[in-house]
């Protein structure tokens, strides 16, 4: 196996084995893009370069006054900047972190960075609220030579290779099915589909591959969602609608994954995750969790008069202690993903995340509502229109 390969399968550029870049060598330079009040700085990805001593943040950019003050004390730089713009073109940073979680910044920021010549962008999921601007994006990443990945981060934990080759080798008999629930707290429906079930949805194409079709319902306290129930929605989203979905994907493995997503159904995040059934076990994934994956072993269909026991996958393999002492830090704290996104830019390959597979589960969230808009029809995918489904009602 070569180099590239081994690095971008295993994983083992950015967690298993030490950073890939000596001493010596001339530190990576950091832009960091936040809007404190709107999406602020996402889940840490202003701070995580501080744990990567190959990295050197050389400025950040809040429109926020009291933010940018913040950021720059927090971030231990000299000055920061009102005008991302403006940080871009002074500092002309190599890697660029678009942190806000509200989206609807994310396409503005993104061009600005990659039309400044970032070779690399890290952003805050979900990607952006349409697939005419995610095509645009990845357009214009193609044109100028820039690779971008988004902070999906479970989508780099370094189990996940090794869960994929057990399944092939059998570890669950016959795969039938995956079925993914967002958190279902108070955001459940839509909202949940959109901020938390894109994680569920991504984690879905990488063991299925693409998805080739969707048939879904929305509901608002169980009627099917009108015209009338659309509202511009939270984090930038744009219109939404709905407190219940229930969504089918066909996918390129020949098996259905489902989503569902029910207004405070679940209890603490009780059924977060994506769990793949087969006929002799349950492959079960737990989002931003460590262990990440638990298998039970066992056909989950009828009853059984002999207990079973869930059964972590680490690293190390079934039932075994994981070796990587910080492997929560270094996958919830983007370590890994940043390291990977650096060594994509080195290597001129796609990040393991990248943004066209984000695409891809964008596809799969706008399917959804295009799907319902058509009572219910499936549609193909990826869909002809790449606007949003709800405004034509």
């Amino acid at each position: 196996m070569n180099r590239r390969s081994f690095l971008s399968t295993s994983l083992a550029s950015s967690l298993a084995i030490s950073p890939i870049f000596a001493a010596n060598d001339p530190k990576t330079r950091v832009g960091v893009i936040g809007h404190t009040g709107r999406g602020n700085f996402g889940h840490g990805l202003d701070t995580m370069w501080l744990d990567m001593p190959e990295t050197q943040i050389v400025g950040v950019a809040d429109a926020d006054a009291k933010g940018l003050g913040a950021a720059v004390k927090k971030l231990k730089l000299e000055k920061g900047y009102a005008d991302y713009r403006q940080m871009l073109a002074e500092t002309k940073p190599e890697i660029v972190a678009i942190g806000p979680r509200h989206i609807d910044q994310h396409h503005e920021m993104a061009m600005a960075a990659i039309e400044a010549g970032a070779r690399g962008i890290y952003m805050e999921k979900p990607f952006v609220p349409t697939l005419a601007q995610a095509d645009e994006i990845i357009a214009a990443c193609e044109k100028h030579g820039t690779k971008m990945a988004l902070a999906h981060r479970n989508r780099y934990h370094p189990a996940l290779p090794l869960v994929k080759k057990m399944i092939t080798e059998g570890l669950i008999g016959r795969s039938l099915e995956y079925r993914a629930r967002g958190k279902e707290d108070a955001r459940g429906g839509s909202l949940d589909l959109w901020v938390l079930g894109s994680h569920l949805l991504n984690l879905v194409h990488y063991f299925a591959g693409e998805p080739k079709s969707c048939s879904a319902t929305v509901l608002q306290e169980g009627r099917l969602v009108t015209k009338e129930d659309v509202k511009e929605g939270s984090e930038g989203i744009g219109p939404l609608a709905g407190n219940e979905v229930h969504a089918r994907f066909e996918m390129a493995d020949g098996l259905p994954a489902f989503f569902d997503s029910v207004q405070n159904a679940g209890s603490k995040t009780a059924g977060f995750g994506v769990q793949i059934i087969g006929t002799e076990g349950i492959i079960d994934m737990r989002i931003d969790v460590e262990p990440l994956v638990h298998l039970l072993p066992g056909s989950p269909f009828g009853p059984n008069d002999k207990p079973r026991t869930w059964i972590p996958i680490t690293t190390a393999g079934l039932g075994k202690p994981e070796p990587i002492s910080d492997i929560r830090k270094r996958v919830g704290g983007h370590v890994g993903a940043g390291r990977d996104l650096i060594a994509a830019v080195k290597e001129n390959r796609e990040p393991l995340c990248s943004a066209k597979d984000c695409r891809v589960t964008l596809e799969m969230i706008t399917g959804v509502f295009e799907s319902h808009r058509l009572q219910g029809q499936r549609v193909a995918l990826p869909l002809k229109d790449r606007g949003q489904p709800l405004t034509r009602l």
